[in-house]
């Protein structure tokens, strides 16, 4: 009947909005699914009795569709205000670029519905979905690593997260260099010792009656700026912990001072082996604003030679604004060990630095997470020290990393390898309910056509909104990790990496077809 076709649509259409709310509303789901129950209850009241059982069948679809969603939001977190606060605070402003090479011309990017699907849910959930095959797998991608615009080196690993089990494989061991998907290798090892809610502080100690010392512990996103409006966790501020020194000086009765600044948290060369570069500051204990020197937030952008020297002086001024008089200029210097701290600012949770660094491909805050993982392992914070504290953190997590070498934290160092087997390896675990101190790692991959590095990507596809990865850039080297939902709704994890290109752009194209791939197909 052309009237029993109409309410199974229209009830149908409740059970799709409903969903598309739910995922995307957040805190408000429970309003928007209370007023649609409501609404839904008046509609059964009013309903002759010979329509109510095609509208009980029909409903079926409205009930199953707000339950996924709900799954989806289980574990998209963390949330704020109805918006995934990650995706929010970090991602908006994403460049739209990738690995190494970003795009000069900072993009503000719209914010997106949330698309995460539940990840690593139980075998009678998600995990229910039928399970891909190797031969269906190989069908699907092995022509597609064939592409010409691919370097000789072509390798891939495909992953079930509900198993663990690989289910396609192309020179999986095979080190090769990684770019910025090292990224992932520096995250999962910062959580590991660290936790996601570990802090970074910053901290201002008297030496003597007149001279205070500014302590740098390696916070990259500690900001001179006045704080942005809105809700969420804001990065440290230098103005606030101006106030906050200004008060404790007065209550001291001492309004003209001298300022020392100390990086000694941080060890060997400042300088990364490719030299000066936008795409990276010098790496020091202080900084502020990532010591650019224009009002970017991420991408590249001109950096300060002496990033602490350039923080103390802004730290000096705004002392300066709050009545506080600073003799002369700020001096490198090392803090008395027993000083006394007058004031302290906390960077944001080490998880929420994860999720910026994997979304905007952040070299800066990569550098300082794999010093932070060699200061937790005792190690020296040093170009040196985290790659080896990264690797020792992997190791202990049983990790493939035969070849595997950490020259850096971001990639940039082309001397990094790792294999396809190690990166779909970071990502089940990063995946798996089992670990939830390393979800950061998740939550924090860019979006196929909505966020970060990947904004600009997979419009008009299968893989936009089911794919998420991290991605790597650099000159004759492309790659691409990360996870995706394939059209079967099972959840896994690949790693794609490709050296010698000489097509950069079709490289990149070739990677996200195989991405695709996945995304589209069950491949049985």
């Amino acid at each position: 009947m052309p009237e029993t076709r109409s309410w199974q649509v229209k009830v149908g259409g409740w059970g799709r909005s409903a969903a598309r709310a739910v995922a995307g509303a957040g805190k408000g789901a429970a309003e928007f699914v209370a007023d649609e129950w409501f609404f839904a209850c008046q509609r059964w009241r009013k309903m002759p009795r010979e329509r109510k059982r095609t509208w009980q069948l029909a409903a079926g679809s409205a009930v199953s569709g707000l339950a996924v969603a709900a799954g989806a939001i289980a574990v998209s977190g963390p949330w704020d205000a109805g918006q995934r606060t990650a995706e929010r605070t970090l991602a908006a402003a994403a460049d739209g670029s990738n690995g190494g090479h970003h795009d000069a011309a900072g993009r503000a990017v719209p914010h997106a519905p949330a698309v995460l699907a539940a990840l690593g849910g139980p075998v009678s959930g998600r995990g229910a979905a039928p399970l891909p095959t190797a031969a269906g797998l190989a069908d699907a991608l092995a022509p597609l690593l064939k592409a010409p615009e691919l370097g000789p080196l072509r390798s891939a690993s495909v992953l079930d997260v509900a198993t663990g089990r690989e289910v396609f494989g192309v020179k999986q061991g095979t080190p090769a260099t990684p770019a910025s998907t090292v990224k992932l290798a520096t995250a999962v090892a910062a959580l590991s010792l660290l936790g996601p809610d570990h802090r970074i502080d910053t901290t201002v100690v008297a030496d003597g009656a007149k001279r205070i010392v500014l302590v740098g512990g390696g916070d990259p996103t500690l900001t001179a700026r006045p704080p942005r409006t809105g809700t969420g966790d804001r990065p440290a501020g230098l103005r606030t912990l101006a106030d906050d020194t200004a008060r404790a000086l007065k209550r001291r009765k001492t309004t003209t001072i001298t300022l020392g600044y100390d990086t000694s948290a941080y060890t060997g060369p400042a300088l990364h082996p490719i030299g000066r570069n936008e795409n990276l500051a010098p790496v020091t204990a202080l900084m502020a604003d990532e010591a650019r020197l224009d009002r970017s937030d991420h991408g590249p952008a001109p950096r300060a030679g002496d990033p602490a020297a350039a923080a103390a002086r802004t730290f000096a001024r705004l002392l300066h604004q709050r009545g506080i008089t600073v003799s002369g200029a700020p001096k490198s210097a090392r803090a008395p060990r027993k000083a006394v701290r007058i004031a302290r600012a906390h960077s944001l949770p080490l998880g929420a630095l994860v999720e910026r660094m994997l979304t905007n491909s952040d070299n800066d805050i990569a550098e300082a997470l794999a010093r932070q993982t060699a200061l937790a392992a005792g190690r020296p914070a040093s170009f040196t020290g985290g790659g080896d504290a990264v690797r020792a953190a992997l190791a202990a997590r049983h990790l493939p990393l035969a070849g595997a070498t950490f020259k850096d934290g971001s990639g940039l160092n082309r001397d990094d390898k790792v294999s396809a087997g190690l990166l779909s390896r970071l990502l089940l675990d990063a995946s798996s309910p089992a670990h939830p101190t390393l979800r950061p790692v998740v939550t924090g991959l860019p979006v196929a056509a909505f966020t970060g590095t990947l904004s600009g990507r997979y419009a008009h596809t299968a893989g936009a909104g089911a794919v998420r990865a991290k991605t790597g850039t650099l000159t004759g080297v492309n790659t691409l990790a990360g996870t995706v939902v394939d059209a079967d709704g099972r959840l896994l994890v690949f790693a794609f990496m490709t050296s010698g290109t000489t097509d950069p752009a079709g490289a990149q194209r070739a990677l996200d077809s195989l991405a695709t791939s996945v995304a589209n197909c069950g491949c049985r």
